[in-house]
């Protein structure tokens, strides 16, 4: 079979959705998938308020195109801007070459729409790209300085007017953004958090007219309560460098105007000679097949995509309907190339909305009959936000969003209000962290020791040590006492010179286990001493006091188990020994800070496995917060994780994803 070219232009929301699909259903056929986009990652559009609001770096949002296909060894990345489809010979133009197709997925999604209004790109400032945000971002920060040394009060307060026009979700969520980070402004510039003013500007009477309105009204609550004044029913008419004119003739003196009032397919698909709809959105059928064109396999998907679901109503340009149209061409795609004859139909599946106002407020939508408001509806937004990673089978990024929102985060704008934020000095842990291991490392070293003499080695592993006798463990006592009784038995039945040596046998292999058997029986029955020194609760050991074990026994369910992986006094010796290796170099890694979130994370498995045997008490349950302490990385301050983590990494990753480059495949 000849080999199928694919090719996927833009790697958007769509783009990225339909070359996953397809790389996983064809790798087993002839196919080649060249995946085109003017730029080397994908952006989380999603998040693009977050970057312009000062809440995270501009880098949180990029998702390189290397990390997200490396492991896909039939997807081509090609970085460059498509000029032209020559839709009769099949081939993508682009301005450093040209692709042949078979497919053809066009996925290029939309621009900014500002309806012609004059001023808007001159002096407005649009939110639907990594670059607006980033212009956005320097933009408020350089004018916050200049306001800061501005004698002229009414210079002043326009410079510290910031205006978002559009009430959508895009339009809400920045000016949420800006309530939080404006005290943090404020604070840099030495300026009065209550000299700044945040409006915005909506041409309708209401605001998220795509939220149920009791949602929507609940935002508004909010949005009043945080001083935002809503200007409603009011279009904007003209943009000028220092202030905004409206409808009914008034004006707003502002230098930042945030225009997110609409958007439109992009306009470098305008000279592909494919059927256009309004908004510049180019039509396609049910299938997501080029109106005209259906029989030279091009398909339109995402923001771009004009498919009219209901009359008149075309599909919305948000990131499901994206997802879900490059879904269904890349479905379409796959049934051609294995000759199954199946066609899909788009059917649409939209399961509500989220909007985020700020980092610690929001509210949700969900299945048209669930609606959550402030705490609730943000941890729902980022659990849809980690689904996404897990759609396209991203580990590598969805560590990076979890790092960037809850733990790498300033003046407390996350969910968690701070409290997970992992700024801090981790180098006043480093004495913990040494005593710690220390602990450890004298504990399993006394294993070793035993009855016999810390400065004289030769008298190691002898008596007392976790090396003779039996093991330790109490399921493992039934083994002792079954070795007894069988060697006994056959001392009996022994005769003459080799019955003396068996039964010799016996006695030994009887006194042998006395202390493992006398331990058990001490546990069930107690002993006179025991009841004379009862054990006492605490977290701290009480002169006098006999501690209290966490339990007094493994639970029979545990011990089944451990039966299981120690099926006789052999296996539990092994292990026995070797888990005095184990503490050893779990106590040394500790010390020297080596892996010490996965060290600490270990000790806290084996305390829990300690506990469960009936092995430890509770004046020692203290090393399980230690050990959850010490994973704030605390080895990369004095220790050897602040070089041999990010050696790995950087191995690990360039094995695994290769080495992302700013261009792909230029030629």
């Amino acid at each position: 079979m000849t080999k199928k070219n694919i090719v996927v232009v833009g790697a958007g929301y769509a783009g990225v959705a339909a070359t996953k699909f397809m790389a996983k259903k064809l790798k087993k056929d002839d196919v080649e998938i060249t995946l085109i986009d003017r730029h080397s990652y994908h952006t989380m559009m999603t998040e693009l308020h977050e970057v312009a609001g000062g809440r995270v770096e501009p880098t949180a949002i990029q998702y390189d195109l290397q990390r997200l296909f490396s492991r896909k060894k039939n997807v081509k990345l090609v970085t460059d801007t498509v000029v032209g489809i020559d839709k009769e010979q099949k081939v993508v133009k682009t301005q450093a070459g040209s692709y042949a197709f078979d497919h053809l997925i066009i996925g290029m999604g939309g621009e900014p729409n500002d309806f012609g209004t004059p001023g808007v790109k001159e002096h407005g400032f649009t939110l639907w790209s990594f670059e607006d945000s980033v212009r956005i971002r320097e933009h408020i920060e350089h004018t916050v300085a200049k306001a800061a040394i501005e004698p002229d009060a009414t210079k002043r307060k326009a410079m510290l007017t910031f205006v978002v026009c559009g009430s959508g979700f895009t339009g809400i969520e920045m000016i949420g953004e800006l309530v939080e980070w404006k005290d943090r402004l404020a604070e840099d510039y030495k300026l009065d958090p209550n000299e700044f003013t945040l409006k915005v500007v909506e041409a309708m009477p209401t605001i998220l007219n795509m939220l149920n309105r009791n949602d929507a009204n609940k935002a508004v609550r909010y949005l009043e309560k945080k001083n935002v004044e809503l200007v409603l029913n009011a279009p904007i008419v003209e943009v000028d460098a220092d202030h905004i004119q409206l409808k009914d003739g008034s004006t707003i003196p502002t230098h930042t105007l945030i225009w997110t009032a609409g958007v439109k397919a992009t306009s470098d698909a305008a000279d592909f000679g494919l059927e256009a709809a309004r908004g510049n959105r180019l039509v396609a059928n049910e299938y997501m097949e080029a109106k005209g064109y259906e029989d030279k396999n091009i398909y339109i998907i995402g923001d771009l995509v004009y498919y009219e679901e209901q009359p008149n109503t075309p599909t919305p340009q948000i990131v499901q309907a994206a997802e879900q149209t490059g879904h269904c061409a890349a479905a379409n795609v796959v049934s051609a190339i294995k000759g199954d004859g199946e066609k899909h139909k788009f059917k649409s599946n939209y399961q509500g909305f989220m909007v985020s106002v700020g980092s610690k407020w929001g509210v949700a939508e969900l299945f048209g009959k669930i609606h959550l408001s402030g705490f609730l509806a943000i941890i729902m937004k980022h659990v849809v936000n980690l689904k996404y990673f897990f759609d396209i089978r991203s580990g590598y990024y969805m560590f990076q969003y979890m790092m960037h929102e809850f733990f790498h985060i300033k003046d407390d704008r996350n969910v968690t209000r701070g409290h997970s934020s992992r700024y801090g000095n981790v180098l006043w842990s480093v004495p913990l962290r040494i005593f710690y291991g220390l602990v450890w490392f004298i504990e399993a070293f006394k294993k070793i020791v035993g009855n016999g003499e810390v400065l004289k080695p030769s008298t190691w592993f002898g008596e007392g040590s976790w090396f003779t006798g039996n093991s330790v463990f109490p399921w493992t006592w039934d083994y002792a006492k079954e070795a007894a009784t069988t060697a006994s038995s056959g001392a009996a039945d022994a005769v003459g010179g080799a019955s003396a040596t068996a039964a010799t046998s016996a006695s030994s292999v009887a006194d042998a286990v006395g202390g493992a058997s006398g331990a058990a029986d001490a546990a069930t029955s107690g002993g006179a001493e025991a009841a004379t020194h009862a054990a006492h609760f605490g977290l701290s050991y009480a002169y006098g006091e006999e501690p209290m074990a966490v339990l007094d026994k493994a639970p029979d369910w545990f011990s089944s188990i451990m039966k299981v992986m120690m099926p006789n006094m052999d296996v539990a010796m092994f292990f026995q020994k070797m888990m005095v290796f184990v503490e050893i170099g779990i106590a040394l890694c500790i010390m020297a800070g080596l892996f010490t979130w996965l060290m600490n994370g270990t000790t806290i498995i084996l305390v829990a496995m300690f506990c469960m045997s009936g092995m430890f008490y509770w004046v020692n349950i203290w090393f399980i917060p230690v050990a959850f302490a010490l994973m704030n990385g605390s080895g990369r301050a004095v220790g050897l994780d602040r070089w041999v983590i990010p050696w790995i990494q950087k191995k690990l990753g360039g094995w695994w994803y290769g080495k992302p480059k700013s261009l792909y495949n230029q030629k």
